[in-house]
Parts: C-alpha cells; sequence; structure tokens
C-alpha cells in the first residue's frame, strides 16, 4: 500500500491539552447559581448538553454564553466569559514539532476537531502552529460532530482524498473507527512516541 496522501490531526489531546479546570478556577466565584446549589463548574462547563449543542453548532457563540449565564448565574460580560472559558489549552510540544517536520517534507496536514468559535479563536491567537495547516474542519461549522459520518465526508471534500490516501490521528476509539470504515489509514494516539512511530511505519517520516 502506498503511503498517505496527507496526514489529518484530531486537535484537543492530540495537539493541545485541556483542562476545563482552569477555566473554573476563574470563573466560579461569578457563578451565584453553581455556588448556592453546591455544583461544580468544571464538571458542569466539560459535560453540559449546552457545550455539545455549541460544538454542533446549534448554538451561537451569544446564546451559548446567555445560556451559561442563566444555568450558573455567571454574572460577567460575554468578553469576560469568553477569556476564561477558552483560555484552558497547552501545546503539546513533541507533537507539534512532528506536524512541524511534516509540514517541512510538504506532506499536507488538516485539522479536524469537536469543538467550537471561541476555542478556535483562542487557539489561533495564541499559538502560531495552528495557522500552519492546510485546511480546518470543525464540527460547530458543518452542524455533525465526531463520530457522525457526515463531518467525515466534510474530510474528504476538503481534503480532496479518500480511503487509504487519509491517515487519521486521534485519542477517542470511536472516531477512530469511523475513519476506519471509511477505509482510512488511523492511528489511536496514546502518546507522542508511539504516533511518531506509527508515522514512520506509514513511510512518512525518517527514522532517526
Amino acid at each position: 500500500m502506498n503511503p498517505p496522501s496527507v496526514v489529518v490531526f484530531d486537535l484537543g489531546k492530540v495537539l493541545v491539552d485541556f483542562d476545563y479546570s482552569i477555566a473554573a478556577g476563574k470563573m466560579t466565584s461569578r457563578c451565584k447559581v453553581i455556588q448556592a446549589q453546591g455544583e461544580d463548574l468544571e464538571d458542569f462547563l466539560s459535560r453540559s448538553p449546552l457545550l455539545c449543542q455549541y460544538e454542533t453548532g446549534l448554538l451561537t457563540t451569544e446564546q451559548f454564553y446567555r445560556k451559561v449565564c442563566a444555568a450558573t448565574g455567571f454574572s460577567g460580560s460575554l468578553d469576560e466569559f469568553g477569556g476564561p472559558f477558552s483560555d484552558i489549552f497547552v501545546p503539546i510540544e513533541p507533537m507539534i514539532e512532528l506536524q512541524s517536520t511534516l509540514r517541512r517534507q510538504g506532506v499536507p496536514r488538516f485539522i479536524f476537531s469537536n469543538t467550537n468559535e471561541l476555542a478556535v479563536s483562542h487557539i489561533r491567537r495564541s499559538f502560531p502552529f495552528f495557522n500552519t495547516f492546510d485546511g480546518y474542519v470543525f464540527s460547530y461549522e458543518h452542524g455533525a460532530m465526531k463520530p457522525d459520518a457526515r463531518l467525515y465526508e466534510v474530510v474528504e471534500r476538503r481534503t480532496g482524498k479518500r480511503g487509504s490516501e487519509i491517515l487519521y490521528l486521534d485519542d477517542r476509539p470511536e472516531n477512530i473507527a469511523t475513519g476506519t470504515a471509511r477505509g482510512w489509514q488511523v492511528i489511536l494516539h496514546e502518546t507522542p512516541e508511539k504516533s511518531r512511530a506509527a508515522i514512520q511505519q506509514f513511510g512518512l517520516l525518517a527514522a532517526h
């Protein structure tokens, strides 16, 4: 089998790590309802159906913000909400270098992520590597979330590739499974070292 023609990266837990406890630590004191009810803001932010609706494009940023305010009692403006909510990411440096090596070798690279407008805006401003990719497929822009096959069809249209021409890295087995079902070559991302070794086996990186 020929080496893949394009490498498609998941974003969260692959290229950047994230932790909603960071946002909760900055925002809890301004969330009167959450405090009064003794609930955990981190759990609310990461597990609320509102986040799924936002990342599927069913809610705009303004609508998401207003619904979160109503549910938590958050008293700040949209800017005061959006900053802490999105500033939860840390780059995974070995993976940043890995995609940079692929770029230098002329391999097209795409980002394929379940995410939202606030997160993407923050990452684009904060992490220069993010702006070097050949294309992006974000759930909130297409009304579907991985592992929904409709979003994978968008990747195929955006890349112009199908089946084994695509190499896809993701940390979630259910997301990888949909890629496998479409004939993509896949890597279940566990550590940067394992993913680098796997990409080498696909013939896209020189061994060292």
